[in-house]
């Protein structure tokens, strides 16, 4: 598995189709870091036609369901390493007895539970409470313990370039799903794989640009998870630029998806071609980090603005309107050519939901009414450069926080 640039021909993805883990967050979307809750039968068809997409455009998908399943139908040691790791996350509650009974009962009956089951088992992290009686039959509790709800963005748990990186997630909530993705790599696809041992690194964070890669820093990735990656050799590049995620002066100490993770506001769709919010870029500190004889050096201090004017690169501009409509978290399928969210649909969606507060709504209106309502993809950046798009409704899988560049673990390119 090898990625070097991200406009290199995308061949192989790894995606999850969101299932019972998101219902928790259609009621708790906070508390489960979502946006806002959606439209769960108009989700699944979303996800279904990013799938179709990418298979039409001759790109190898796996659905994350399908791969463990089938794999364990077919190999009794894979099935034995699932039954395994199964057991492990199942826990009951209860007297001495009963928890002894339960889980002398789940071994025996482990063989001939179906691989489906034993794969929501992984999502869901199941607990069960005996404690109760009713007449002398258990009574039981079912908790879940982290559903892991955030899965279905596949990006954020690894990053792919000389080989795979296991990263470590900044948030509880989204922890365990590093689990599930380093045992799908090691003993599926056969890759060794290394894992961030110092600080939080996830993969949205992370950039390849050929001689150069950006990985940014913010709420979820730290400077010691970035230099665990640079310490990797996973990640290995001439250059290495930190960007340090920036946010907008009004919106200062707020954690919002405005600076969340590097591709929130910045993606590649080409060779020396980047689509960012100018004037974020103008404020993102980037700290340049050289290869030498001993690793790494540092080079020098600069913005991600003038860090991409020092590399050639052209940038088309992203208003607020834009980058808050996820733009930015485009796919790209090769040199030149994306799949793009409708950013129209969304901000349009996020307005009538009143997710904004007054000065951001002000904000974006201002901007629709000066680019008068063309946005990304069909704004003028996009048509000058030629940039071929597939434009996609996202409207409702984004309420998750992410879109098409989030949802896809992009594997070989």
């Amino acid at each position: 598995m090898r990625i070097k640039a991200e406009w290199d021909r995308l061949n192989e993805v790894i995606m999850h189709r969101p299932g019972t883990e998101i219902t928790y967050a259609m009621f708790a979307p906070k508390a489960f870091l979502f946006e806002r809750p959606f439209n769960y039968n108009k989700a699944l068809e979303e996800h279904k036609e990013l799938e179709n997409i990418l298979k039409e455009n001759g790109i190898k998908t796996h659905l994350l369901d399908e791969l463990i399943v089938k794999t364990a139908d077919n190999s009794s040691d894979f099935r034995r390493k699932l039954e395994k790791k199964v057991l492990s996350l199942i826990h009951f509650y209860g007297t001495k007895e009963s928890m002894e009974m339960a889980n002398n009962d789940l071994m025996k009956n482990i063989d001939y539970i179906d691989s489906e089951s034993l794969f929501q088992a992984l999502i869901l992290e199941l607990s069960i409470d005996l404690k109760e009686y009713v007449s002398g039959i258990e009574y039981p509790t079912v908790y879940s313990n982290i559903p892991l709800a955030n899965l279905y963005f596949m990006r954020d748990q690894q990053a792919i370039s000389d080989g795979v990186l296991i990263g470590n997630m900044r948030m509880n909530q989204r922890k365990k799903e590093t689990d599930i993705t380093s045992f799908v790599f090691r003993d599926i696809f056969k890759e060794t794989v290394k894992k961030i041992d110092k600080g939080y690194f996830e993969g949205g964070d992370f950039m390849p640009a050929g001689d150069f890669a950006l990985i940014g820093v913010g709420s979820r990735t730290n400077e010691e998870g970035a230099f665990s990656a640079i310490e990797s050799g996973v990640i290995n590049f001439d250059e290495i630029a930190l960007v340090y995620n920036p946010v907008y002066g009004f919106m200062k100490n707020r954690d919002l998806m405005v600076n969340m993770h590097l591709d929130t506001y910045f993606n590649i769709p080409a060779k020396g071609i980047a689509i960012t919010s100018i004037e974020l870029s103008k404020i993102a500190k980037v700290r340049v980090y050289a290869k030498n004889s001993d690793g790494y050096g540092y080079l020098n201090e600069t913005t991600l603005y003038d860090y991409l004017k020092s590399k050639d690169y052209s940038i088309i501009n992203l208003g607020i309107s834009e980058q808050l409509s996820y733009s930015s978290n485009f796919l790209t399928l090769s040199n030149n050519k994306i799949i793009a969210v409708d950013s129209e649909k969304v901000i349009k969606k996020l307005l009538r939901e009143n997710i904004f507060d007054g000065e951001t709504k002000s904000r974006v209106l201002k901007d629709m009414d000066i680019k008068n309502n063309k946005l990304f993809p069909e704004n003028k950046g996009i048509e000058d450069y030629g940039v071929d798009f597939i434009k996609m409704d996202l409207s409702e899988l984004t309420g998750g926080y992410g879109g098409a560049h989030c949802m896809t673990s992009a594997v070989n390119r």
